[in-house]
């Protein structure tokens, strides 16, 4: 099954940016060709043992699909097994520490994700994504960070989707400093709606205190309603970016609008956890820039916060909005 799996995913990554990876890993390590032509080649596919990894994937943060159960996994990994092609783990421990630090900048991008590891022979609990501690970075560990999917009915432009919202993550931890410098990160729009709303039937308690159900509510909500108004081919969700990706993003024309969604109740707190991320979104890249930014939350500008906005927008002359969905 898992070599049907990477070939489905094979065909669908030129349509990603994850599908530039190997392209990407012969810049980075300036090799003179190509490792391979696809993300997944069937020498690190182990059909048997019931795992595979993007090719060159054992000395990096690797691509990863597997089978657990009834479940097909699919995300990213650090694989700290020794073995002749990785005889020390020592040139990952650096990799894990630049992991971290991207984690603690960017894991609410990941707050609908899962991660779990397998130690001596048993696996943990899955839990929220999180830097990865110093007592897990020992050999024979397997850390794991992605979804899962019912086997026997795969939604494979998914898992590419997960890809690409994790490839910000890799990109980072695998760049030789050398060549930041160097390498934009290529922005593409991509319509439709990143589903995660099912858990819509957890109690009123997990709705009030749970921040990603909230976040996710939101996103639906945000979708279904510029979707309505200009289209569903010129609304998209998760549109990968250097340095993360943006929650939703409409193609107006030949220009974007980015949306920030956040949690809080106050206008004020959301523009102050959003502003960083949408600006960094919309400014570092000198090959995109939005027409305009919008932070989302879940209530409405009292008047201070509204004199608030427009001295942002007048002061800085940045084209910055806000906009209320309920969840």
């Amino acid at each position: 099954m898992l070599a049907e799996v990477a070939q489905e995913l094979n065909s669908l990554a030129g349509s990603y940016s994850v599908g530039s990876l190997q392209k990407f890993r012969k810049d980075n390590n300036s090799f003179s060709r190509l490792p391979s032509k696809q993300l997944f080649d069937l020498r690190t596919v182990f059909e048997d043992e019931g795992y595979g990894y993007h090719y060159g994937g054992r000395k990096e943060l690797q691509f990863n699909i597997g089978i657990e159960g009834d479940y097909l996994r699919y995300g990213i990994a650090f694989s700290l097994e020794c073995s002749q092609s990785l005889p020390s783990i020592d040139i990952l421990v650096p990799k894990i520490s630049l992991f971290n630090e991207y984690l603690s900048e960017h894991v609410e991008n990941y707050f609908d994700l899962r991660m779990w590891h397998y130690q001596g022979g048993k696996r943990s609990n899955d839990h929220m994504p999180c830097q990865i501690s110093p007592e897990l970075v020992r050999e024979g560990t397997f850390i794991f960070l992605g979804c899962k999917q019912i086997a026997t009915d795969v939604n494979y432009a998914e898992i590419m989707r997960i890809f690409d919202r994790l490839y910000p993550l890799y990109l980072f931890t695998e760049k030789n400093l050398n060549l930041i410098k160097n390498t934009e990160f290529k922005f593409r729009f991509k319509s439709g709606c990143s589903f995660k709303r099912s858990e819509t039937s957890a109690n009123y308690k997990n709705k009030i205190l749970n921040v990603e159900l909230k976040h996710n509510e939101m996103q639906y909500q945000l979708h279904k309603e510029l979707a309505l108004e200009f289209g569903a081919e010129n609304v998209g969700t998760e549109i990968p970016v250097e340095g993360g990706s943006i929650d939703l993003v409409v193609k107006r024309g030949d220009n974007f609008w980015f949306y920030e969604i956040k949690t809080a109740q106050s206008a004020k707190s959301c523009i102050r956890q959003a502003m960083g991320q949408i600006l960094e979104y919309s400014f570092w890249s000198k090959s995109y820039k939005p027409e305009k930014m919008v932070v989302v939350g879940p209530n409405q500008l009292n008047v201070h916060e509204k004199d608030y906005l427009d001295t942002l927008n007048t002061w800085f002359q940045i084209p910055l909005e806000y906009r209320v969905v309920h969840n």
